[in-house]
């Protein structure tokens, strides 16, 4: 074992430790850092908008701050980049995040002194976690490399502002820094083929043990690999990689088609990082779900999912949640986020330790004939249908039609195969069977000949990338809807196919 791997197991047994323990002790964690990101906010201007000199309690603050979107600090945010401080938290942020998926555009999701230890010390600790459990892990001692969107920052006023990933590049300890590839140069291209290309040339004849990133990017990246070196797993060009960090998306759809790919068994570590804050963590193969980051900034509260967009929504803390129910996420945080919801569905797998499972979005899902069928029920579904087939997919979408010309409305499932399903019949009935036993509301309209049994629709290998690429998304931290309420998305890779 290399040296870098012997200095870090003690730290990883530490740190570990500690993070289970605050974990363990999360309703106790959680109001002490309620009370510290209040004490600090009582002196922004969004604390003395919304009165937090007589908040003394969590219920005193949930009446007085409404759960609200980006929409609703926009104008904080506008302030900050005019130039202002002490706004949503003191001072002014250190970085903004900029992601897309606004009505009214761009977000800028601050980042603050306070904040960044969030992103960076919670990857950390989800390697450490992997180290402690994994007695010959050594990855540290090898090549590292996270495909990542471009470090190269924009300046929004005295605010260097840019991608998460492209942040975090900027902050990578030291025990990575020296082996982390690609070259920073390389890291700065935009056009993310041409990127791709250029890691593979600076990788191909390197050490790599450990690779990060979302996971139809690594697939991709291992595909190029793949086609370059003429090789037929890529355990045969990287014979020490152990770890694979994956994150944004569900990792179910491509989980087995990486490890054909790679072609022997590694450590699959799944994260939850957001702009807005670290989520969780994955800190054990051998147990389900993620662990709830308690302890790091970030107070936390739960709609139940059913009622996320609506007004009359019950507000709980860690106190009050269940096991196995939907829940839409909730954050204040010591970046100047109050109240906000996240947009993420979550459902708790275990309360001891508090362990999470991402359900997905709160605005994806179908309810075009009432049904609200969510994602987890679709790639549920899918999933069950693949066990009972040889077929393996490379991407899907799922989108309502309603009235079409001939026929009733119905789901339509967007499919690209990597292997078509030797009975494709039997594999569209196995998933709308499944589905119905899912959802009861699916169910009834189908059974009551109010809509028709889904319909699947074969797409051309490379459809998706083609549809990305086409509208300038290829890349980065951009992911694929798996559900739509209505058919913008799918009918935009119908219209590039």
């Amino acid at each position: 074992m290399g040296i870098k791997s012997t200095l870090a197991r003690p730290l990883a047994n530490f740190f570990t430790k500690k993070e289970i323990e605050k974990n363990l002790n999360g309703i106790k964690v959680q109001e002490k850092i309620f009370f510290n990101l209040l004490k600090i906010g009582r002196k922004t201007l969004f604390g003395k908008d919304h009165n937090f000199n007589v908040v003394n309690s969590i219920s005193d603050y949930q009446k007085l701050v409404p759960v609200q979107d980006y929409e609703g600090i926009k104008k904080y945010i506008e302030l900050i980049k005019k130039g202002e401080k002490n706004v949503l938290w003191r001072d002014r942020p250190i970085y903004f995040a900029k992601t897309s998926g606004t009505t009214s555009g761009a977000k800028y999701i601050p980042i603050t002194k306070d904040s960044i230890h969030n992103h960076i010390d919670s990857a950390r600790n989800a390697l450490f976690a992997n180290i402690k459990e994994n007695p010959t892990a050594d990855f540290f001692s090898g090549n590292t490399i996270f495909l990542s969107g471009s470090p190269k920052l924009n300046n929004e006023n005295g605010i260097p502002t840019g991608r998460l990933s492209g942040i975090v590049n900027h902050h990578i300890p030291a025990i990575l820094k020296t082996s982390q590839l690609p070259s920073f140069e390389t890291n700065c291209m935009e056009d993310w083929e041409s990127k791709l290309e250029k890691i593979v040339q600076e990788t191909k004849d390197k050490d790599l043990r450990l690779v990060g990133g979302i996971p139809p990017w690594i697939k991709m990246y291992f595909e190029y690999l793949l086609e370059e070196t003429g090789e037929s797993s890529i355990k045969n060009i990287f014979p020490n990689l152990q770890i694979i960090v994956h994150g944004g998306i569900n990792f179910e759809p491509y989980k087995s088609q990486l490890k054909k790919l790679i072609g022997d068994d590694v450590d699959f570590v799944e994260t939850y990082p957001a702009s807005e804050g670290f989520i969780a963590y994955q800190d054990s193969q051998t147990v389900e779900g993620l662990l709830l980051n308690t302890n790091a900034g970030i107070f936390f509260e739960f709609i139940p999912a059913e009622q996320a967009l609506s007004k009359n929504h019950k507000r709980l803390t860690l106190r009050d949640v269940e096991l196995d129910k939907n829940y839409a996420i909730v954050l204040t945080t010591n970046a100047g986020l109050w109240s906000y919801l996240l947009g993420d569905t979550v459902k708790f797998v275990s309360l001891k330790p508090y362990r999470i499972l991402v359900t997905g979005r709160v605005s994806h899902f179908i309810s075009a004939f009432g049904e609200h069928v969510i994602v987890e029920e679709i790639e549920k579904s899918l999933k069950e249908a693949l066990t009972k087939s040889n077929a393996i997919v490379n991407e899907f979408t799922v989108a309502p039609i309603i009235n079409p010309p001939k026929g009733k409305s119905h789901h339509q499932w967007l499919i690209e195969f990597e292997k078509m399903p030797e009975d494709f019949a039997a594999f569209e009935r196995c998933i709308d069977i499944a589905l119905r036993g899912h959802n009861s509301y699916y169910d009834d309209l189908v059974e009551g000949k109010i809509i028709d049994s889904l319909k699947i629709k074969i797409l051309p290998k490379n459809s998706f990338k083609n549809y990305l690429k086409a509208v300038g998304r290829l890349g980065g931290q951009n992911k694929i809807p798996r559900v739509s309420n209505d058919r913008k998305f799918a009918d935009g890779i119908l219209g590039v196919g």
